[in-house]
């Protein structure tokens, strides 16, 4: 059997030998991810770390869980992959990955299914390392679906913490990912311990106030806070890491920039809510490399930010996507931005302007982004006009005769 891939994608020790079934061909879908430069910084920057480590991801087969689960196979991972349990037991972003970890279908809410999970790693010969992003990560979905939200999200997190516990389970380290959601709007009453540049813009650290402004936002407070509660009291050596803005692809559609981007595809016009909020957009190959480091680096207990450091209006990101997917062909010129009511954030509750300062990370570790707006964006469209199929029914919009 013969494998063809493109050379940008080179999963660590994967070989025919190991693999049964038909010629495996790699799509798009992952070579427009890593760049040869970016697979061979990740090894020098993490293979003396994680290679050979056992590693359990929750939300692995989610956006950023997939991406960090890829990095961690290639670097020669033990890679354990908490995916939700479903009916179908279909794998949407790690398929690719089946023949080279472990997947454990469970559910955050379901403590059963994770104490079976935690006794498990109980027989690793080393202490693992715990990534844990699986959480209901959509800010509009909150409000639609706030039990879920809080569920998933706050009670799951207590109970993959009280399961480590209960079962005794020694760590390497324990990433709780946070969000900048968690910031908030600023409060006149508190304005004096925010920073901001000399042009009065606001920039996010560490131990600026939090506000949060949506039950998403709110659940991802208190899975912060349960962290650090579960570090102070049991030892146990947690971490969180509020990574600014991801995108990239295997992003949702419903998420703004694939939202631009699946319009852009397939209409004239593309609708949005409020083109005002600022935001500060991270490619998702540089939140990984952020993951990994705060895990390798960071110093339990404590909290690290991290995003581009710049940030960007809606209209302005929109205008960015429009015209760099026109000039590389992948849609006609005219196409039209129009805010829609419908779009909205209910009430009050937008966040008004992110924009992270990632000098803490960077003055312990040395990390900072390193794809650029131009480059990533790029690299999203290309995936998702390659990959139609994998979000045409999952779009919040509808086909406009």
């Amino acid at each position: 059997m013969s494998i063809n891939r493109p050379q940008d994608f080179r999963p660590r020790a994967w070989t025919a030998a190991s693999l049964d079934g038909p010629t495996i061909v790699y799509s798009l879908m992952d070579s427009v991810v890593w760049t040869p430069a970016s697979l061979a910084d990740l090894r020098r920057d993490f293979g003396d770390t994680y290679t050979d480590r056992t590693v359990l991801v929750t939300g692995a087969d989610g956006f950023m869980g997939s991406h960090l689960t890829d990095a961690l196979v290639e670097l020669g991972a033990d890679v354990h992959a908490f995916v939700r349990a479903t009916s179908s037991g279909a794998l949407n972003n790690i398929g690719h990955l089946r023949g080279r970890l472990k997947v454990h279908f469970a559910d955050l809410t379901d403590k059963t299914s994770i104490d079976y999970l935690v006794r498990e790693l109980k027989g690793a010969a080393d202490k693992p390392y715990v990534f844990h992003l699986g959480a209901q990560a959509h800010v509009g979905e909150s409000w639609h679906r706030p039990y879920e939200t809080i569920m998933a999200n706050t009670v799951g997190t207590l109970n993959l913490l009280q399961s480590i516990v209960d079962q005794e389970l020694e760590l390497e380290k324990f990433d709780t990912a946070g969000t900048s959601e968690e910031y908030g709007n600023v409060r006149d009453d508190v304005s004096h311990h925010h920073d901001f540049d000399n042009a009065g813009s606001l920039i996010l650290h560490e131990r600026s106030p939090i506000n949060p402004k949506s039950i998403y936002a709110t659940a991802k407070v208190a899975a912060d806070f349960l962290t650090m509660n579960y570090h102070d009291a049991f030892g146990v050596p947690g971490v969180v890491t509020r990574m600014f803005n991801n995108y990239g692809p295997r992003q949702n559609p419903r998420y703004v920039t694939g939202t631009i981007i699946t319009q852009a595809l397939t209409r004239k016009t593309i609708e949005l809510g409020n083109l005002e909020p600022l935001r500060d957009f991270c490619f998702c190959t540089d939140g990984v490399r952020g993951h990994l480091t705060v895990a390798a680096h960071g110093k339990p207990g404590d909290v690290y930010v991290y995003g581009q450091g710049e940030n960007i209006s809606m209209e302005g990101w929109a205008g960015k996507i429009l015209e760099i997917g026109e000039r590389e062909g992948h849609w006609p010129t005219g196409r039209e931005l129009v805010s829609v009511k419908d779009r909205f954030r209910p009430g009050a509750s937008d966040v008004l302007a992110l924009r992270v300062g990632y000098e803490k990370l960077k003055r312990e570790t040395g990390w900072e982004p390193k794809v650029s707006w131009e480059e990533g964006i790029s690299r999203t469209i290309a995936w998702y006009a390659a990959n139609r199929e994998r979000w045409s029914g999952r779009v919040d919009w509808s086909v406009q005769s």
